[in-house]
This record gives C-alpha cells, structure tokens and sequence, in this order.
C-alpha cells in the first residue's frame, strides 16, 4: 500500500476514535487522539499537551447531553513530518442547559505517527456556523488561505465563539 493511503486510512481512523470518544464522553480517549504534546487551538484557547486538552474536553463535555461530530473527507498532504489536512466537519449538538444546535467549521490539521498510530500533532478549529438546522444562525468570516495544503500560521488563535456557551468562562 502506498504512503498516501497508509496516512489516508489512519487519519479517517483517528477521526473516528476521536468522533467515538466525543460521543461516548470518554476525555481520556479524546485526549489520546492527540501526540503527547499535542496543541489543540479552538474558540480562543490554545491547549498544549494530553493532560491539559483532556482537562479542557471534560468542562466543555459536562454542559453536553450528546455531540455528533460528522467528519468530510480530509483533503490531505503528506509532509517530512507526516501530514496535514484541511478537514470540514460538522456537529449536532443537544445541550443540558441550552437549545440544540448544529456547528459547521474547518479544522486545519497536523498528523505525525506516535506509538503506532497517527494521532493529531497540531490542530486549528475555525467555526463558520453556530445555531438551528435551518441555517438562520451566526455565520463567522474567515480568512482565505489559499487552496490546499496551505495552512493558516501555527500561532493563529481562533476567534472565541463558544467558551461561554461550554462554561468555560463567565
């Protein structure tokens, strides 16, 4: 099999684990989807490391009756490292405290291979759309980075769309 198809199958694979882990609320695998010193960038916040983004996924979890993440196809780049990917998902979201919603958004991605299993090194979550299923929700502009594999530079933040709603702040 070749390179590309080898990364291909293990990301789709980490994307399901990783889908699993969110629906099943287990923070330990969702934090095992990342290398150990992996960084998370979302709404915000950049988490470094397993301990810290598993800590993180566990308060955001705790305000959730039930997430589906709905992965597309990752447009993927193999790199010297292992490989990148622009990848668009999509998330329907029921809520303890707050009404259902769907979020529809961009992760920009780096994989390496760590204890036998390609794993997220490196991860940029761009919302562009937070509410109803009808589509009469916030959308959110993004910057345009070119087509694929450009990426967005590693030290972007992305804009804080949703730490209140997961109790993360006041």
């Amino acid at each position: 099999m070749s390179k590309f198809l080898e990364a291909e199958a293990g990301i789709r694979q980490l994307h399901s684990h990783y889908t699993d882990a969110v629906w099943r609320q287990d923070f330990a695998a969702f934090a095992d989807c990342f290398s150990e010193n992996g960084e998370w960038r979302i709404s915000g916040m950049t988490l470094r490391g397993r301990a810290e983004i598993a800590e993180t996924i566990e308060k955001i979890m705790k305000n959730a009756s039930h997430i589906l993440i709905t992965f597309r196809t990752p447009i993927i780049e193999l790199t010297s490292q292992g490989a990148s990917a622009r990848t668009y998902i999509t998330e329907q979201c029921s809520w303890k405290h707050l009404p259902p919603n769907i979020s529809i958004g961009r992760y920009y991605e780096d994989f390496i291979e760590e204890g036998g299993r390609w794993r997220f090194d490196w991860r940029l979550f761009e919302l562009h759309y937070s509410g109803p299923e009808d589509m009469s929700g916030a959308w959110h502009e993004h910057p345009d980075y070119g087509p694929p594999p450009a990426m967005p530079p590693r030290d972007r933040t992305p804009a804080d769309h949703a730490s209140k709603k997961w109790g993360l702040t006041e």
